[in-house]
């Protein structure tokens, strides 16, 4: 049987719960592959993990290979497949005495974290792994990631297929359509509310979305603001940020590169950009992919962009480019 490694920061986190068993039953990487675990947490926590370990031994997968426990980053990164980086420190937390409330702060704190994440799999991981970050702030942790591993034959990510799924699942509502009929929608930019979800090149049933909807007051305004304000809805309706639905976007996105993309589709992620759309190179960014049979992925091209739709990528860009100006001594 084939087997795959496969790393999770924050384990222990709802997300990282959600993520586990949905890695171990055979779902995501097929049932004739088995899937080796090595969980990551602090080591403050990392003693819940064994409950984790535990839990998966008693759910009988027959794709479940070993399960291994780290607080060590350079131990658990060792011939890594691939790595979901979900452990990330959250707004508000408070950390020696002052709770974290500025963005630059929150990206200096996390930006430590993913330097040594980073470093670890880039020396240790294997040279052909993909990298997913989820923990927020998920664009920029990931360009410092990437940075610090220093590995150009690794694929480094950070997820959007989560405000994806929510603009599809928007649509599906309005025209009364099953998430199916939509296809190659593009979050483009930063995972935070000034993402754009891009209706014009989506599409349903073949025709671009944005037609078929015909509704431009409603895309500009609700659909709009439902979507890039979806996290925190969420937040104020449960108490707590999403965590079975980011989970399944990461799934969803380590999912999408595993074979080759149908003609009619594409996925989104954040990936290094490379000057296309004329955004400027070196940010972690949001775009249009497709992965080949090999599982390379690359930035689709030549994608008609309306001057709304340009304003809106114009700030989220503005925000990454203040993002890698918060962290510059980082990089």
């Amino acid at each position: 049987m084939k087997e795959v490694n496969v790393l999770v920061t924050g384990a222990a986190g709802q997300i990282g719960y959600a993520l586990l068993t949905r890695l171990a039953s055979g779902e995501t990487f097929g049932p004739d592959v088995k899937v080796n675990l090595n969980l990551v947490e602090v080591p403050q926590v990392v003693s819940r993990l064994e409950g984790s370990r535990m839990e998966l031994e008693d759910c009988g997968f027959n794709t479940l290979g070993t399960v291994k426990n780290f607080s060590d980053m350079n131990e658990a990164s060792g011939d890594i497949d691939w790595a979901l980086l979900v452990g990330s420190i959250p707004r508000g937390i408070t950390i020696n005495g002052k709770k974290i409330e500025e963005r630059a702060d929150l990206l200096k704190i996390n930006g430590g974290i993913f330097t040594e994440q980073g470093k670890a799999l880039g020396e240790n991981a294997k040279t052909d792994a993909k990298i997913l970050v989820v923990g927020n702030p998920a664009n920029t942790n990931a360009l410092i990631g990437c940075t610090h591993g220093n590995n150009e034959s690794q694929t480094w990510m950070a997820m959007t297929a989560l405000d994806a799924n929510r603009a599809k699942a928007q649509v599906a509502n309005k025209c009364d359509l099953d998430i199916s009929d939509i296809k190659k929608m593009t979050i483009w930019g930063n995972h935070s509310p000034t993402m754009y979800p891009d209706l014009d090149n989506a599409e349903i049933k073949g025709e671009s979305a944005s037609g078929w909807i015909n509704d431009q007051n409603w895309i500009e305004s609700d659909f709009l603001r439902i979507v890039q304000q979806r996290g925190k809805a969420i937040i104020d309706a449960r108490g707590a940020s999403s965590a079975t639905s980011a989970a399944n976007a990461a799934i969803d996105t380590v999912k999408a590169t595993l074979s080759e993309t149908s003609e009619d589709d594409w996925f989104s992620a954040a990936v290094l950009s490379d000057g296309s759309y004329n955004v400027p190179e070196g940010l972690i960014f949001g775009f249009p992919l497709k992965a080949d049979a090999n599982g390379k992925v690359s930035i689709v091209q030549d994608l008609p962009i309306s001057d709304y739709a340009q304003e809106k990528i114009n700030l989220t860009t503005q925000e990454l480019l203040d993002e890698k100006n918060d962290i510059k001594d980082l990089l």
